[in-house]
């Protein structure tokens, strides 16, 4: 099972980039007909949707581990962990995007929120 730190080393940038946001940053030169302003602000508006949906996720997370600390159930349940990848990896075929590639986001995201929902179950009485 990768850990959050052993799942970044999985998703490493392409040579030449960098971590971190540089607002700085100088990208090269664009023609004046370039398609990349628009192409870019595609890309910034699917951006700011998997954000969304991830702190939409992330609010159904909270719920789940209510859930769990009423019903006395771990944070971690293996089996649904492998459900969740391999649906991950089923939708991925579906859509043309790398099944590897989307199995390894999902886990390492639900490894984030197997924590979250530890961190909720540490104040369950015992």
């Amino acid at each position: 099972m990768l850990g959050v730190s052993q799942g970044l080393a999985g998703l490493a940038l392409p040579a030449g980039a960098r971590h971190g946001t540089d607002m700085n940053r100088r990208y090269p030169e664009l023609s004046p007909n370039s398609a990349m302003p628009e192409l870019r602000a595609r890309i910034d508006a699917l951006d700011a949707q998997l954000v969304a949906l991830l702190a939409e996720r992330s609010a159904l997370i909270d719920e789940a581990a209510r859930i769990k600390l009423r019903e006395k159930l771990p944070a971690r349940i293996d089996s649904r962990v492998e459900e969740v990848a391999a649906n991950a990896r089923r939708l991925a075929g579906k859509h043309g995007l790398d099944p590897d590639l989307a199995e390894r986001l999902w886990r390492l995201m639900m490894e984030h929120f197997i924590a979250q929902e530890d961190r909720v179950l540490s104040a369950r009485p015992e």
